[in-house]
C-alpha cells in the first residue's frame, strides 16, 4: 500500500479513536450545590432537574427514601457534590452535612451510607454552649451553611466556621476539609481573631475587637475570588457586640481582609435567617444587618459620618479589601433599632437581570426583615437615607404581614416569600417592578420562623416550590411554583411512612439529581420518587441535514457515522467509485476525508452550493429500562444547558428530528426515557452536538 494511503488510514482511525474516547467519558451536566441556596446570588433555584415532575411528584410515587442519623442538630443547608472518587470507595455522589455537634459528614447521596465523619474539636474541647440565649441550643458547633470548592486542595475543599470552648476560653476556627476524606487542609484550622478602628462596643485602644464568645457565625459562607467570607451575629441581643465581615484566602486560610460596619457603637450583627452573603459579577457583597447604631448625620457623599451602617441593606465593596460601596437606610430606621424590629432579621437575595419597558436592564437586590415591608433596592444607586422618605427602587409596605425571619427565592420572573404565618407568596415582574400584589399563594400558612423556599426545575418546566415546615414532625410541601396548588406533603401518606424527624428553623431544602434533602434537629430526610426513574438512553447522535443529501453523510442515513468515514476511505482508495460532492465538485482525497471525520468529531462539515439545511435528526439507543413509555428530546445552545425541550409528545421511537434548526448554528442534544408512571430519567450522558451549515 502507498505511503501517503496508508497515512490517510491511520490519520483517519486516530480521529476515529479519539472520537469514541471523548464519548465516552463526557459527563452529563452536573447538578452540584456547593454553596447556600445553589449560587452566590442567592436565588435557591436549580434548573438541572429532570427526574421530579409535577406530574410524578405525589404520594404515591414519591416520598421519603431514607432518613440520616447525625450527632446533632441541622442548621446548616446540607451540600451536595456528584461524582467523587473516594480512594477504596469508589465513586459517589456526596450529601455534606455539619451538625451543631461540630462534626462534618459525607453521605452517599444516592443510598445514604457514611462514608466519612470527623470533628472540627480541638483537643479537650467541647462544644460550646448556647451562651444564655435560645436561638442555638443546646450546643453551638457548626451553624452557618458551609461553602465547598472542587478544585482547591488535591480533592476538594469543605470550609466551615465552628464554634467550641475549653474549661477557660471560647473559640471559632476557620476549617478546610479535604472533600475526600474530612482531612485538614492548608495548615489549619486558624483561630479567628480580628481588629478594626473604631471606639464601638469591646474597643480598646481606638480598636474594636473581636471577641469569640460573643458571636456566632450564622449566614452560609460565601467563597469569592479565592477568598471565604465570613459574618457574624451575637447570641440573641447579648452585648457588647458590632457587625464584622472578615475574608481568609482559600488556599491558605490567611485573614486577609477585615470590614466593621458598626465600629463606633454597637450591635449590627449579621443573621439573615442563616442566608449567605450574596455576591455579583462585580465580586460586590450584598448583606442585610440587624438592628444597630446608624449615624444619621451625613457626610457629603451622604454616608453615615462615623462610619456606623445598623439596620441597613448593605453593598460592601471587595476591590482592595472590604468597604461599604452603598446602602439603603429606612426612613424610620430610630423607631426600628428602639423597637428591635430590625431589617437583619431575614436574607438577601439578588435578582437576574429584569428589563423595562424601555430596554433599560436593572440590577436589583431583594431584602425584607420583621416591619413586614418588601425592599427592592437599585444596586447600582441603593438610595442612601433621608429622614423623610425611603429612597429606594420599590417597596412593598406591608407586603409581607407577620414579618420575614427566613429568605427568598427566584424562579422564572417571580420572587417567592414564606413570612411568619403566612402563605407562601408569588410575586411576579412586569416592567422591571413588582406586581404589587401577590399572583399566586399556598393554601396553608407557616409559623415561626416562616419559611425558606427552594426551586426546582427542568430550565422552565416541571418548576415546583419546596418549603420545610418547622413543626413536630417536621413537614415538607411541594408546590406548583405557577398556581402555588400543592403537590405533595410528607403528612399525606399513611401510617407516616414520609415523616423524618422534628422541624428546624431556618432550613432550606436542597433539590439534586432527583431527589429531595431536609435538615432537621436529628439528621436529614432524603426524599426521590419511590420506584427508580428509567434507564437513561445511550449513543445519542444527530447530523444536521439540508434540503438535499449532506455532503458529510455519504451513505444518506440521516446522521455522519463510521460508516461514512468507511466509504470515504474505500473511495479515496479507488475501491468504489467517487461520488462525493464537496464544495461542487468530484472529490475523493484526505482533505474530503477530513471534513467527514470533522463531521463526526461534531464540527462543521462544509456543504455544496444550494443545499439548505433544514432540520437535525437524531437517534439513540434504548433505555434499558422495561417499562418506558417513551422519549423526549432537549436542546441548548450551550454544551452544559439548560436545556430545553422541543417535543410535544412522547417520542415512541429512538429517532427524532428537530427541524426548527437555525443555518449557521450549533445545537447540544440530550435525550431522556419517561416510563409509565410518568418518571423521567436523568439527561443522556455526552451531549450531541449538532453544527447547522450555513448555507
Amino acid at each position: 500500500m502507498p505511503s501517503q494511503l496508508r497515512a490517510h488510514l491511520f490519520s483517519a482511525t486516530a480521529l476515529l479513536v479519539v472520537f469514541c474516547w471523548l464519548a465516552g467519558i463526557s459527563a452529563a451536566p452536573a447538578q452540584d450545590v456547593l454553596t447556600y441556596h445553589n449560587d452566590v446570588a442567592r436565588t435557591g433555584q436549580n434548573l438541572n432537574e429532570p427526574t421530579l415532575t409535577s406530574t410524578n411528584v405525589k404520594s404515591s410515587t414519591f416520598g421519603r427514601l431514607f432518613t440520616l442519623s447525625v450527632d446533632g442538630k441541622v442548621d446548616a443547608q446540607p451540600l451536595y457534590v456528584s461524582n467523587v472518587t473516594i480512594s477504596g470507595q469508589g465513586t459517589h455522589n456526596l450529601l455534606i452535612v455539619a451538625t451543631e455537634h461540630a462534626s462534618v459528614y459525607a453521605f452517599d447521596a444516592d443510598t445514604g451510607s457514611q462514608l466519612w465523619q470527623v470533628t472540627t474539636l480541638g483537643s479537650g474541647e467541647t462544644t460550646s454552649d448556647d451562651r444564655g440565649c435560645s436561638q442555638v441550643t443546646p450546643e453551638i458547633g457548626i451553624t452557618s451553611t458551609p461553602v465547598i470548592s472542587r478544585t482547591q486542595g488535591p480533592n476538594g475543599a469543605i470550609y466551615v466556621v465552628a464554634m467550641s470552648k475549653n474549661s477557660s476560653s471560647y473559640f471559632q476556627r476557620v476549617h478546610a476539609l479535604d472533600l475526600t476524606t474530612g482531612a485538614e487542609l492548608f495548615g489549619g484550622p486558624v483561630t479567628v481573631q480580628a481588629t478594626y478602628p473604631g471606639t464601638g462596643d469591646n474597643s480598646s485602644g481606638g480598636l474594636v475587637i473581636f471577641d469569640p464568645k460573643q458571636y456566632k457565625e450564622r449566614p452560609g459562607l460565601l467563597l469569592l475570588n479565592g477568598v471565604v467570607y465570613t459574618a457574624w451575629g451575637s447570641h440573641c441581643d447579648d452585648q457588647p457586640y458590632t457587625g464584622w465581615v472578615m475574608g481568609y484566602n482559600a488556599g491558605t486560610l490567611a485573614q486577609v481582609t477585615v470590614l466593621n460596619v458598626v465600629p463606633n457603637g454597637g450591635e449590627g450583627g449579621i443573621w439573615m435567617a442563616g442566608g449567605g452573603l450574596a455576591a455579583d459579577s462585580s465580586a460586590n457583597i450584598y448583606l442585610l444587618d440587624g438592628n444597630g447604631d446608624f449615624d444619621a448625620t451625613l457626610n457629603s457623599s451622604g454616608f453615615p459620618d462615623e462610619g456606623d451602617f445598623g439596620n441597613a441593606f448593605l453593598k460592601i465593596s471587595t476591590s482592595g479589601g472590604l468597604a461599604v460601596a452603598d446602602y439603603f437606610e429606612m426612613d424610620n430606621e430610630s423607631a426600628e433599632n428602639d423597637t428591635d424590629t430590625d431589617l437583619g432579621s431575614g436574607g438577601v437575595m439578588l435578582v437576574p437581570d429584569q428589563t423595562d419597558g424601555s430596554g433599560n436592564v436593572w440590577h436589583l437586590a431583594v431584602g425584607a426583615g420583621k416591619d413586614g415591608n418588601l425592599y427592592l433596592v437599585n444596586r447600582d444607586s441603593m438610595g442612601k437615607f433621608s429622614s423623610n422618605n425611603n429612597n429606594i427602587y420599590q417597596e412593598l409596605a406591608g407586603g409581607l404581614p407577620g414579618g420575614v425571619w427566613a429568605k427568598p427565592a427566584y424562579f422564572n420572573g417571580r420572587i417567592y416569600y414564606g413570612s411568619v404565618g403566612s402563605p407562601i407568596q408569588a410575586f411576579q415582574f412586569s416592567n422591571a417592578k413588582l406586581v404589587t400584589t401577590a399572583v399566586a399563594q399556598t393554601s396553608n400558612s407557616f409559623g415561626y420562623p416562616g419559611t425558606i423556599p427552594s426551586i426546582s426545575a427542568n430550565n422552565t418546566n416541571n418548576a415546583i416550590v419546596w418549603a420545610a415546615e418547622n413543626t413536630s414532625p417536621a413537614v415538607l410541601h411541594a408546590f406548583d411554583a405557577g398556581t402555588l396548588t400543592e403537590l405533595y406533603n410528607s403528612n399525606q401518606a399513611a401510617g407516616g411512612r414520609d415523616q423524618f424527624g422534628t422541624g428546624n428553623k431556618f432550613i432550606a431544602p436542597t433539590i439534586a439529581n432527583g431527589k429531595v434533602y431536609v435538615g432537621t434537629t436529628s439528621g436529614v430526610g432524603a426524599f426521590g420518587l419511590l420506584t427508580p426513574p428509567p434507564a437513561s438512553p445511550t449513543g445519542v447522535s444527530v447530523g444536521s441535514v439540508g434540503a438535499g443529501i449532506q455532503p458529510c453523510d455519504v451513505s444518506n442515513s440521516g446522521t455522519v457515522n463510521a460508516e461514512d468515514v468507511q466509504l470515504a476511505i474505500n473511495m479515496d482508495l479507488g475501491l468504489l467509485a467517487c461520488t462525493l460532492n464537496l464544495d461542487g465538485a468530484g472529490v475523493c482525497n484526505v482533505i474530503a476525508l477530513q471534513r467527514i471525520v470533522n463531521a463526526l468529531l461534531g464540527m462543521p462539515c462544509v456543504t455544496g452550493p444550494g443545499v439548505t439545511p433544514t432540520s437535525a435528526t437524531l437517534s439513540w439507543a434504548a433505555s434499558t429500562s422495561s417499562n418506558v413509555a417513551g422519549y423526549n428530546v432537549y436542546r441548548s445552545g450551550v454544551s452544559s444547558g439548560p436545556f430545553t425541550k422541543v417535543n410535544s409528545a412522547l417520542v415512541a421511537t429512538t429517532t427524532y428530528t428537530d427541524s426548527t434548526v437555525q443555518p449557521g448554528q450549533t445545537y447540544y442534544y440530550v435525550v431522556t426515557a419517561v416510563d409509565n408512571n410518568n418518571n423521567e430519567s436523568p439527561f443522556s450522558l455526552s451531549p450531541a452536538q449538532s453544527v447547522v451549515p450555513a448555507s
